[in-house]
């Protein structure tokens, strides 16, 4: 269906890419994986036909229709979600106004026998036919029907574009890219700005769509749910692997031991021979082998060793300026846009050095609050600061506001102030931006590369309380594990926005959960907070149905004024009793079931005539145990109300 010939993209001294090929069959399903900066979102606009290379082709069918969902997007904020998601058929739309023109041209004609009449007819009918080959004629209908199934609600589909978040946007996007119905999906990060419900619909919608799929993602589960064959882009090479990313690193790593083990049992051989050669070269009774071991040395194939990138983001941030008791203190803190309520009489206090993270859907107010936070918007309520806070704060879209006109350097060089200015270079050279990649322009950095130059905000000044709001969007697996460390590390206060579960673990100790309007805190990490709601997924998250008024009232009593009077570690405890009191519950609950299991087995020997006086002795002392874990159970249960 596609097929990359000898393709080479050069910026500056070393090509991007350099004389790579593939080929992209019907129905595959493609992981495209490499460091930030490889050429991944390059490529794909390459096969979209949006970028140039500099040398080779890429060859598709002339009537192949390609869907393309760009990392960065551009949106019309003057639209309705209605408007936006049928522009998928502005190429329909210039058909049937075609169409149109011709048939009032038709009612104006009288010269009924002319040759151009008929041909005007032979016109309109093929034009007939294309239109509904496409399935014009009911696109308002198609449309509808499509915003529903990705969770729009009719009440929606007039409300301008702007008042939706980004994981709402991006779905609008998918939407219109589901309408084109194309023979070939690209997707450039399809799950930054994604909450979860959204991540599992994508997970769902390419599993069933009949178009080949090629896509990049950082997201290690949702590629291996999605894909099963893996492309690498490496130091300008490709490596391609049939099978999905976990099987892929295992395969990477056998291959480079394989080729490693062989390099070294040819570099032995080598040293072996050309000894041989060197010893006896001058004698006269050996020079038929040592020509024989000459020719023999000329004619080996030399294994190479493919090279590895081994460069790696070096992130520390500076010592936090000691702050007050408490950074954060929000008093029935409310924000509403016209009569949509977004969060509701929230309660919440964050103590000095906490790393809390704000989980829920989108749109349910996550960002929101964090803009309160920072004074961005007006708000209902009370919101207190702490003594000597200075916020450092990383904004969803950041990366996006970088000028794209200015150097790597220029964009640092232009907010730093004093002595930071003389350590620019050091600075740059730790987020991998050293040497001549400095001069780079910000137009022509990747993703990753925008979100790691809009970091480095971060470490100008000192701040005690870092706010970060999807702040692993577009980072690699790699510049990931190196944040999370650095946050690790960090002695401050931190609120970090986030869905990705694995980049949470062992990295917050509260998790707040929005939704309905409300939120609720939880004491203990992301996987505490997982086991107390009894979920096994973040998933489960999205499915709750939303708390109801009286939910909403109860609320702030129970999950935070009636803790507010207990220390931290006296609310930790009370947790850790309340897990316990769970998992004896859960314990007595199976042996109860094994206990009735070896009664029923009794029963019905003594229902079959197969009685003795062992087995109602049996009976009775399998009843007797059952009351006794009937008791247990029900103190159990008990210790958990």
């Amino acid at each position: 269906m596609i097929n990359v010939e000898n393709l080479t993209v050069e910026f500056g001294a070393d090509p991007l890419f350099d004389s790579i090929g593939f080929v992209i069959s019907k129905h595959e399903r493609i992981a495209l994986v490499g460091k930030n900066g490889a050429g991944k979102s390059t490529l794909l606009k390459i096969i979209a036909g949006l970028q140039e290379p500099t040398s080779g082709r890429v060859a598709r069918p002339k009537d192949l229709c390609i869907g393309y969902l760009p990392q960065h997007m551009i949106h019309n904020d003057q639209t309705t979600v209605i408007e936006e998601a049928e522009k998928a058929f502005e190429h329909i739309t210039v058909l049937e106004r075609k169409l149109e023109q011709m048939n009032n041209a038709l009612c104006e004609r009288t010269d009924y026998e002319s040759d151009s009449y008929a041909q005007l007819i032979d016109d309109i009918g093929e034009l007939n036919e294309q239109l509904g080959m496409l399935g014009g004629g009911n696109l308002r209908a198609e449309s509808e029907r499509t915003l529903l199934g990705l969770g729009f609600l009719r009440s929606d589909f007039n409300r301008p574009t702007s008042e939706f978040s980004g994981g709402w946007r991006m779905r609008i996007e998918l939407a219109k890219i589901l309408l084109q119905r194309p023979d070939l999906l690209l997707l450039d990060e399809p799950t930054n700005h994604l909450d979860i419900e959204s991540i599992q619909w994508l997970e769902n919608f390419l599993a069933n769509s009949p178009a080949a799929v090629l896509l990049v993602s950082h997201d290690k589960a949702f590629l291996d749910r999605v894909t099963t064959r893996t492309i690498e882009i490496s130091l300008g090479r490709i490596y391609d692997y049939r099978a999905n990313y976990s099987k892929y690193v295992q395969l990477r790593a056998e291959r480079r031991e394989q080729q490693l083990r062989a390099y070294a049992n040819q570099q032995k051989e080598i040293h072996d021979t050309e000894a041989f050669i060197e010893r006896f070269r001058y004698k006269a009774t050996k020079s038929v082998q040592v020509q024989s071991r000459i020719k023999q040395l000329e004619r080996m194939e030399r294994i190479e060793v493919d090279m590895e990138d081994n460069s790696q983001l070096r992130l520390k941030f500076p010592p936090a300026p000691r702050s007050g008791n408490y950074p954060v203190i929000i008093e029935d803190l409310s924000k509403r846009y016209g009569e949509h309520l977004v969060i509701d009489k929230v309660n919440l206090t964050i103590h000095r050095g906490d790393k809390v993270a704000f989980v829920g859907k989108n749109g349910e107010g996550k960002t929101t609050l964090v803009k309160c936070i920072m004074n961005e918007i007006d708000f209902e309520g009370k919101l207190q600061l702490g003594h000597n806070v200075k916020i450092g704060y990383f904004a969803q879209n950041q990366a996006s506001l970088l000028d794209e006109n200015r150097t790597v350097f220029e964009t640092i060089d232009y907010v730093a102030v004093g002595d930071i200015r003389t350590k620019i270079r050091d600075i740059l050279g730790a987020f991998m931006f050293g040497g001549e990649a400095s001069d780079k322009k910000v137009k022509v950095l990747s993703g990753g590369e925008r979100s790691r130059l809009a970091m480095i905000r971060l470490l100008l000044e000192p701040v005690n309380l870092l706010i970060l709001d999807e702040p692993t969007n577009h980072l690699d697996m790699r510049s990931k594990d190196v944040l999370k460390q650095a946050i690790q590390e960090f002695d401050g206060t931190v609120i970090v926005v986030s869905h990705d579960r694995d980049f949470l673990d062992g990295l917050v100790s509260k998790v707040y959960e929005f939704g309905g309007g409300v939120v609720r805190e939880h004491l203990g990490g992301i996987y505490d907070f997982l086991q107390h709601k009894k979920m096994v997924d973040l998933q489960e998250i999205e499915h709750r149905d939303k708390p109801t008024a009286k939910e909403k009232s109860e609320a702030p009593a129970t999950d935070q004024t009636a803790n507010s009077d207990l220390s931290w570690a006296e609310r930790k405890e009370q947790q850790r009793k309340q897990q316990r009191a769970e998992r004896l519950v859960t314990l007595c609950e199976i042996n109860i079931a094994e206990k009735e299991a070896e009664i029923k087995a009794v029963e019905e020997k003594m229902a079959s005539g197969q009685a003795d006086a062992t087995l109602f002795e049996t009976y009775a002392t399998l009843k007797k145990e059952l009351d006794a874990l009937m008791a247990d159970w029900e103190e159990a249960l008990a210790a958990t109300l």
